[in-house]
């Protein structure tokens, strides 16, 4: 007989509530395995993550900021971001359901009608068609009706193409420094000397004097107003 906190861990007994126990303790040691997956795929982090790195690269600065600084503010913004959606989650399902007020089902079920008004919010009506079209499932009247099957992966995909939108808009003017430095160094003959080198004082004084970092976080917090 195996117990862990008082709950009794052997599947192979004749009682059906230690085999439930059993069964909902595995899912949820499970779903705590996924939760990064959760975390990238259901919130802000994935169009944060990619505009920051789309900032690096057009800087052209190698691994200036560190991944681990871009990882760790998007992480950042992203409870900043998430903050009144994950506190209502917890008024509405965790409180209730610790409390024992209501089941883990009940308690799921609350906990993702925010998620879902957040990433419906967010996501295009294209992408949650094609995902819906494939599972042959009917045009949804509510948001309560989408499945997170589908909305997953629609809000996924929706917030790649918004963040490669922003990243596009961002290599711009670092495109333009690029082009004017080449063609300053071919008027001089020194074709020998790569533009990247010479270009990047100008793309970190131009980042500077713009006050890029505060630009490109205020322009990600006014994309999920």
């Amino acid at each position: 007989m195996t117990e862990i906190l008082g709950i009794d861990l052997d599947m192979f007994t004749d009682d059906p509530a230690n085999v439930a126990t059993t069964i909902q303790l595995l899912l949820f040691l499970t779903v705590l395995t996924l939760a990064p997956s959760f975390l990238i795929l259901m919130t802000s982090f994935t169009r944060i993550i990619i505009v920051l790195s789309f900032v690096r690269t057009g800087l052209a600065t190698q691994q200036m900021p560190p991944n681990q600084v871009l990882i760790g503010l998007a992480l950042f913004l992203t409870f900043f971001i998430m903050a009144p959606i994950l506190a209502e989650v917890n008024e509405q399902a965790l409180t209730p359901f610790f409390d024992g007020e209501i089941t883990q089902e009940e308690a799921f079920e609350r906990a993702a009608i925010p998620m879902k008004e957040f990433m419906a919010k967010h996501t295009r009506e294209k992408d949650l068609a094609l995902f819906m079209g494939y599972a042959g499932l009917e045009r949804p009247e509510t948001i309560d009706d989408i499945p997170l099957t589908a909305l997953v992966p629609a809000f996924a995909i929706s917030e790649m193409k918004t963040a490669f939108q922003i990243g596009f808009l961002i290599f711009i003017p670092f495109l333009v420094i690029d082009m004017i430095v080449a063609s300053v160094l071919m008027s001089m003959g020194m074709m020998m000397l790569p533009p990247v080198m010479i270009a990047l004082p100008f793309k970190i004084l131009l980042f500077v004097m713009v006050d890029g970092w505060y630009l490109i976080v205020r322009s990600l917090l006014l994309s999920f107003q």
